[in-house]
């Protein structure tokens, strides 16, 4: 018998996977589901626990590198200043704000990975003889993981499980993907669970699956037009679709939470469709906050003056300052961080590097920014943070929004969007445009993954801030070097 990790055979080859610990090569086996790949044959996994670990598997997408970092730091919400050795990491966070990434680029391999994996860990659980219910779970899995893949790289590798150790997976174009995933989906959904809004929402649902139909069918024209950056033409029959897929998520009883943050506390009660139970949202505190504060943080992340300024004071998206009663962790704020910082009691947090009060600043440099640069964001709080959010609500509310302004019903997305805001206490738009849309979008999900994709479509993603490299062939990321050694079926993205 000859047994192999089933995680190599999309990705690279046993030398290659030693180059780096950090790129998920290989699932460790005390966590992980590994299954044995018989020579003539496939061996089936035991679904449920294939099923649990692939769950469990989701905790890649709150890592704040990785998938998390091709989705966010590559745009104009998020700047991964490198504060003297800090966060220099041979440059992988400033090529990514750059744009001046290339094929051999860490984080892309090491998503690219993940993704793959989790795709044919699907696939095996299918082929596994599940229940109706168990197969569903797994093509809802399959096609959220091929989706990213599908976003990121235009292009997805499928393996079979009938395919023998050392033959190559076929390659599907991005039109090819966008088919197979709603294929996936659409046969899943009359099998899924029924299911609304609850802050323990930590698997497929149909309306997790209406989601990403709908997110589908709102990037349909990026995802089936032939050249990368657009133009873009949105089809009205593929906008009613995405309504009528938000539709049927907001009939199984989904709304807007009226307290923003609590949507992502353990308080969450209308807003959340699917969640990463495995583990915490840690690293979305850790990832901005300054090694004096509590908890003390990792003194990386901020955002830009620029899009901090698209906020309304009165809106309640922009934050709230610490309460600073003396309890476990308030002296941090909810949303945006900016000037003097204080602990738990009040007292000003003080640098230990410069032994000067703690303020952030607005402006923020690429390289050799100070401990004290940038505005910093929290969205989950550490007193109360929720599990991971991978879907909620407003986001599906937005999609619904722009697909009636692309599909002509101007009127009902500025009524649609002015609901959002007068929910969080913002001054009620008087026309309804793609600019000013966008910047909604923004206000409403920063920093929540997802923005990349949002200014690829907007046709935004090449104009930003810091951004190096200006060609429309950026939407699309290079396929790892790795990845095309191993599978001679690639074929490396134009441009790179």
């Amino acid at each position: 018998m000859k047994t192999s990790h089933i995680y190599k055979l999309l990705v690279l080859s046993a030398s290659i996977a030693t180059l780096t610990s950090c790129t998920d090569l290989v699932n460790d086996e005390k966590d992980s589901v590994v299954n044995e790949v018989v020579e003539g044959g496939f061996a089936p996994v035991n679904v449920p626990e294939a099923l649990a670990s692939a769950y469990k598997d989701l905790s890649t997408y709150s890592d704040q590198a990785g998938i998390y970092a091709l989705g966010e730091h590559t745009t104009a919400e998020m700047i991964p200043p490198t504060r003297g050795v800090d966060w220099g990491d041979n440059g992988v966070w400033r090529t990514l704000d750059a744009h001046t990434w290339d094929a051999s680029h860490s984080y892309i391999l090491s998503a690219w990975n993940a993704l793959n994996q989790r795709a044919y860990k699907a696939t095996e659980i299918i082929a596994s003889n599940p229940t109706p219910v168990q197969k569903a779970e797994a093509q809802f899995l399959r096609a959220y993981n091929m989706y990213w893949v599908m976003d990121y790289w235009g292009v997805v590798p499928v393996r079979e499980v009938t395919q023998g150790v050392n033959d190559l997976p076929k390659v599907l174009s991005r039109s090819e993907a966008f088919d197979y995933i709603v294929k996936d989906l659409e046969e899943a959904l009359p099998n899924l669970t029924k299911a609304g809004p609850s802050a323990t929402n930590g698997i497929a649902t149909k309306a997790a699956a209406n989601f990403l139909l709908a997110k589908l069918y709102l990037n349909k024209s990026v995802y089936k037009g032939t050249t990368p950056g657009g133009p873009y033409t949105f089809d009205k029959a593929d906008m009613d679709k995405v309504i009528a897929y938000v539709d049927a998520i907001t009939a199984d009883g989904y709304a807007l939470e009226k307290d923003y943050f609590s949507t992502f506390s353990s308080a969450a009660k209308t807003e959340p469709i699917l969640l990463v139970l495995e583990g915490t949202a840690q690293n979305r505190w850790f990832m901005t906050l300054h090694y004096g504060q509590n908890p003390s943080g990792w003194n990386g992340f901020a955002t830009l003056a620029d899009f901090y300024d698209t906020f309304e004071s009165k809106d309640t998206r922009i934050g709230a300052p610490a309460k600073k009663d003396g309890t476990q962790y308030s002296g941090i704020g909810l949303g945006f961080l900016i000037g003097q910082q204080y602990d738990d009691k009040g007292a000003p947090v003080i640098d230990v590097r410069t032994q000067k009060p703690l303020s952030f600043t607005r402006d923020v440099p690429l390289a050799g920014a100070a401990t004290d640069k940038g505005i910093r964001v929290i969205k989950y709080h550490p007193a109360n943070s929720g599990k991971y959010i991978l879907m909620r609500y407003a986001e599906a509310y937005l999609m619904k929004a722009e697909a009636q302004l692309r599909g002509g019903d101007a009127g009902g997305a500025l009524t649609q969007i002015n609901t959002l805001r007068t929910t969080r206490g913002a001054t009620a738009l008087g026309s309804l445009t793609e600019q000013n849309l966008f910047d909604e979008i923004g206000r409403e999900l920063y920093w929540e993954g997802g923005k990349r994709t949002t200014e690829v479509r907007f046709g935004k993603f090449t104009t930003g801030e810091g951004t190096a490299v200006k060609e429309a062939y950026t939407t699309l990321y290079p396929i790892p070097s790795a990845a095309l050694v191993s599978n001679a079926n690639l074929v490396q993205n134009p441009g790179y």
